[in-house]
């Protein structure tokens, strides 16, 4: 029997509704896909599509086996899965979409009772997770050398404000004025001394959220630049204009961006590098995992240069507290801008090689 236009409609709504179903899988950060009873494509979310590099139109209703390299394997595991052999199972696959290089994953398959669909498969990319695991663990590292570094300028405060209270009054005392000259060289490096346990605390205090263009915090800190350093490098602008406005602290994003590209300022100049140049650079990222969270839309800011680079010993280190590359630095400068970037749920991470240093910061625009 032939079907009438709404009979067509009907079959198609009652799809429809099915499928509605699957819409939260948007919400996840793995690749998923759904496999009807002949392991076709009938939904795939957004992170499938990213990862695929193809749209949801295009994946729907192809095999799911022509995508992955070793299809055969890949066929037993399907038809294991329809016959209802095991509840799920994790394979280690190779993605070979056309026209790209082979992604490796795994994926874990598991049978549904969800008309239409029967299969649920989830994609992990597996250089991904060791990133994601990696992150994490410097993460860790990174909060618990902050909180041994915030309880030591604790400690070292109160006896601090001691020193220089008992050099006033032995100041006092002095008859002669010479002598003071000494007192004067104990009150003023207790002084530095506070104002840098100071900067070691300033992270707690809690931020101050509000709507921030990026670029105007990017012009900020090139306006403080060419104050600080007159005409002694060139800095360039690459801005993606269409950006929208992330949440955070003006103040703080400011700062963080400020001691990244002061850095590479000194690193220019103590160089002598030939043509100094310094580059900010904005752009849109999509379905990104933060600190183990996933956003459909982030802020990927670069802050590159043409200096000699972090230097090979530190490299590893650098974010870490009271770790400098520069005679005289202390080494704080990396450490809150780390601190910084992680209370906006966003990642840092730096590239270097001799001629090319670049700090990649990635902050959740939604």
């Amino acid at each position: 029997m032939r079907r009438t236009p709404s009979s067509k409609r009907a079959a198609a709504a009652l799809q429809a509704a099915s499928l509605a179903a699957y819409a939260g899988l948007d919400l996840l950060p793995t690749a998923i896909l759904l496999l009807d009873q002949n392991c076709r494509v009938i939904h795939g979310n957004s992170a499938a599509e990213s990862l695929i590099e193809a749209g949801l139109r295009n994946l729907i209703g192809q095999s799911v086996q022509r995508l992955f390299e070793g299809g055969a394997e890949w066929e037993v595991t399907l038809q294991e899965a329809l016959a209802g052999r095991w509840s799920h199972r994790t394979q280690e696959l190779v993605l070979a979409p056309a026209g790209r290089e082979p992604v490796p994953v795994s994926c874990v398959i598991t049978p549904i009772d969800q008309a239409p669909a029967c299969l649920l498969t989830e994609f992990r990319v597996i250089d991904q997770q060791q990133k994601i695991a990696r992150e994490q663990r410097l993460n860790e590292q990174a909060e618990a050398n902050r909180q041994l570094v915030r309880n030591l300028a604790h400690e070292i405060k109160n006896p601090l404000g001691g020193i220089r209270g008992a050099a006033q009054l032995l100041e006092h005392e002095l008859p002669l004025p010479q002598l003071r000259e000494y007192t004067q060289v104990i009150i003023k490096e207790s002084d530095r001394l506070q104002s840098l346990m100071d900067r070691m605390l300033t992270p707690q205090r809690p931020p101050h959220i509000t709507g921030v263009n990026i670029h105007e915090v990017l012009e900020r800190v090139r306006s403080l630049l060419a104050a600080e350093f007159p005409r002694r490098f060139r800095l360039t602008r690459d801005y993606d204009a269409s950006l929208p406005d992330l949440r955070g602290d003006k103040e703080r994003l400011i700062q963080a961006v400020l001691n990244i590209t002061r850095n590479a300022a000194q690193a220019l100049i103590a160089s002598n590098t030939p043509d100094p140049e310094i580059r900010l650079k904005t752009r849109i990222a999509r379905n990104l995992t933060l600190a183990r969270e996933r956003y459909r839309l982030a802020l990927e800011l670069h802050i590159s240069d043409n200096g000699p680079g972090v230097p090979e010993d530190i490299h590893d280190r650098i974010f870490h507290p009271l770790v400098s590359g520069r005679e005289g630095g202390s080494g704080l400068g990396l450490t809150l801008a780390q601190t910084f970037v992680q209370q906006h749920h966003g990642t840092i991470e730096c590239d270097s090689r001799p001629g090319y240093t670049c700090f990649k910061i990635l902050l959740p625009l939604s």
